[in-house]
């Protein structure tokens, strides 16, 4: 299998261009709301206080996160629309730009722990990246979902 040679780029809401802006979007609709047909307002006015990772293959945006300080969505600082474009799957990008998410935050709010919302489906995706449930599964856009979270000490960089 060759290496995937992915670019990966840090911006906050004011650094994105217009066209960034637009594939974020676009990717974010291909894979929350028609991927897994869920009818939800993506655009939550939550993006102007995140920090977004966009990763490229070949000019085309296949793997994204937005990252939030302490205090922002929880607590602690966040990750979230995590995902990986649908033809780029399977290869440990989800891994790859999760881990990034993680040094990121680990980076810049050393003392915070990071929380996450995360599908239910995916709890075993994020235990092996060291996070830990709390709590009950609910839902959220109809989906089960469930509370993890990943101490300082555990983050690895």
């Amino acid at each position: 299998m060759k290496t995937l040679e992915i670019n990966y780029i840090w911006k906050n809401f004011s650094q994105l261009s217009t066209d960034e802006l637009y594939a974020i979007i676009n990717l974010r609709q291909k894979v929350f709301v028609v991927e897994q047909d869920c009818p939800y307002i993506d655009a939550d006015y939550n993006d102007q206080d995140a920090f977004h990772l966009l990763g490229y293959m070949d000019n085309e945006l296949v793997a994204y996160l937005r990252a939030f300080p302490p205090g922002t969505m929880y607590e602690g600082s966040s990750l979230g629309r995590i995902l990986v474009e649908i033809n780029s799957r399977g290869q440990s990008l989800g891994k790859n730009v999760t881990q990034k998410g993680v040094n990121f935050l680990q980076k810049n709010y050393p003392n915070d722990e990071i929380i996450i919302s995360a599908q239910h489906r995916l709890e075993y995706f994020y235990n092996e990246l060291g996070f830990n449930s709390r709590g009950n599964v609910y839902l959220e856009d109809d989906i089960d979902h469930i509370q993890m979270f990943l101490e300082p000490c555990e983050i690895n960089q």
